[in-house]
């Protein structure tokens, strides 16, 4: 009788027992419970590092800038491929730098760090996007770096994780703004950002995570939070896989795990010490100017240096008013020379 009772509670001991593990280990990660045996249980979240409070804490080492070969020379200046590392990754870009009979305004050589909007890496090549007004900055003085970004170009591969590749952009940014002491001429003092359409959200990164004074134009800029920014975006592409249906996914698994607040430029606009200059075409059919005007309004209302210009008639390019545009750009950026 005695063995049968030691065996009946030995029973339930053990009952009890295995709904206590798996309730133990089947909670969320990251909840900070600490197991039986003194551990804590490790977070499966390998994005957390590129929440913008993380990426504030690394280093950006940058690397040495190598110009690889002439791409064109022209009267007032040469473009060369350039190419820098960031955490060991090669990436590529044009690099535009004036003939040294081309003495620059105030005899300082500012640097331009020059970020293009979307691109179809099918028909890319190095310069789109930005080549033409990059041309116009240097035949005024100015040294401009325009990265391909990895996967575009002779860069190296990005992640094949869709968010982190698009998270990693800005460190790609901060790397290559570490790197432009080592060109020769280069005033590492004397560093601007310059940015269009998709290109404007990376500066925004940039500019909140380092929370450097560096003066910006923003050229269409998109400007809204993530993800509503990806996702406005959205939709399946002429034939092939549906990415759409694919960075859909990928994002809603991601707002399981992450909160996505602390990787969105609209909850760190505070957080800006630079001017920004904003360029809105009012006929843009991608950019809404609504979202310009929130975003020069939140500017102002935090009491930051912005200066917002609106161009009638102008498409997402600004094609209409373009020889205008660059010329207050230019402007803009000798005022801090």
């Amino acid at each position: 009788m005695k063995v049968l009772k030691f065996l009946g509670l030995l029973g339930v001991i053990l009952i009890v027992f295995g709904l206590v593990l798996w309730w133990f280990f089947n909670q969320p990660f990251g909840t900070g419970l600490i197991s039986p045996l003194g551990s804590r249980l490790k977070e499966n979240l390998p994005l957390k590092e590129y929440s913008f409070e993380e990426l504030r804490k690394r280093d950006y080492p940058g690397s040495e800038i190598k110009l690889e070969e002439i791409i064109k020379e022209e009267e007032k200046y040469t473009s060369w491929l350039f190419s820098y590392l960031s955490d060991g990754k090669k990436i590529t870009g044009m690099a535009n730098i004036p003939a040294p009979r081309n003495p620059p305004a105030g005899g300082v050589v500012g640097v331009i760090v020059m970020l293009r909007g979307y691109a179809d890496d099918s028909v890319y090549f190095t310069g789109l996007g930005t080549r033409k007004a990059a041309g116009f900055f240097a035949e005024n003085g100015f040294i401009t770096l325009a990265p391909d970004f990895l996967g575009f170009g002779t860069s190296d591969s990005p992640s094949a994780d869709i968010l982190e590749a698009r998270f990693y952009r800005p460190v790609e940014v901060l790397n290559l703004l570490a790197s432009v002491k080592s060109l020769s001429r280069a005033d590492p003092e004397r560093v601007f950002l310059w940015a269009h359409s998709n290109g404007g959200q990376i500066a925004l990164s940039v500019l909140e995570i380092s929370q450097r004074p560096i003066p910006t134009t923003l050229w269409a800029p998109v400007t809204k939070g993530f993800p509503e920014s990806v996702l406005v975006f959205m939709g399946p592409p002429a034939g092939g896989d549906d990415l759409g249906k694919k960075v859909k996914k990928a994002i809603d698994e991601f707002v399981k795990k992450y909160d996505s607040k602390k990787y969105s430029i609209d909850h760190y606009f505070a957080e800006i010490t630079a001017p920004i200059q904003v360029h809105q075409g009012m006929a843009d059919p991608l950019i809404p100017t609504g979202w310009s005007d929130d975003f020069v309004d939140e500017m102002k209302r935090l009491e930051k240096k912005v200066i917002y210009y609106q161009y009638p008639g102008n498409d997402h390019n600004l094609k209409q008013s373009w020889d205008k545009v660059v010329e207050r750009d230019l402007m803009f950026f000798q005022s801090f020379l």
